[in-house]
């Protein structure tokens, strides 16, 4: 292993680490002997969308993805040799196939930091972040329920990040974060639920 590639494993495994310690919603496993690891599963306690057998969506709120950094991941960076969905494979977003362990994250460049990769899939996971045209779509069907239920998005609000409450705040006051390319409504109410799946419509 040359030492840049070195350099960049060592770093990735402190500030993902540190971001796992300051986050309600995420738990990080690193598969190799720390510092040097190449492999994680990152598991999420967030709300997102599953659909049943019988076609209904629902929330679930445990979600699991593998990542891997390859030997020439500094050089190049293909999404299916980084990314891995793991869990639950009824996963019902956009941005994550209903066929195969695949998802999208958007433009992925080389070295693109482990912290950054994370972010990326919590949103996407809590529907703060979906493609909503249906030649980018891995699953058709869920671009079509988001473009048509814009107004419940994001189904989760909360930040990966747990926010720093400052000496005169007595709450986390965590705002709402950004839909992204979904459409939105300021009169739609969010769905958001940390307890048992809810239906959600379809």
């Amino acid at each position: 292993m040359d030492n840049v590639l070195e350099g960049f494993l060592r770093k990735q495994f402190d500030d993902a680490m540190a971001l796992a310690e300051q986050s309600d919603l995420l738990e990080l496993m690193p598969l190799d002997p720390p510092p040097l690891v190449r492999r994680y599963i990152a598991h999420f306690e967030c709300t997102g969308l599953v659909r049943t057998p019988s076609g209904e969506v629902v929330e679930a709120n445990q979600f699991a993805v593998g990542i891997a950094f390859p030997d020439d991941y500094l050089r190049r960076a293909e999404p299916s040799q980084v990314l891995t969905w793991l869990a639950p494979r009824e996963v019902f977003h956009p941005n994550i196939s209903s066929r195969g362990p695949f998802i999208c994250v958007g433009r992925m460049g080389p070295g693109t930091t482990l912290v950054d990769l994370l972010f990326q899939i919590h949103e996407i996971i809590t529907y703060n972040k979906a493609t909503v045209r249906e030649d980018d779509a891995l699953n058709l069907d869920a671009c079509q329920w988001a473009r048509a239920n814009g107004n419940r998005l994001p189904v989760d609000r909360r930040a990966l990040k747990r926010r720093r409450i400052g000496p005169a705040v007595g709450v986390d006051s965590a705002g709402p974060l950004p839909v992204g390319s979904l459409p939105s409504s300021e009169s739609g109410t969010p769905v958001a639920s940390t307890g048992s799946p809810n239906m959600v419509g379809e």
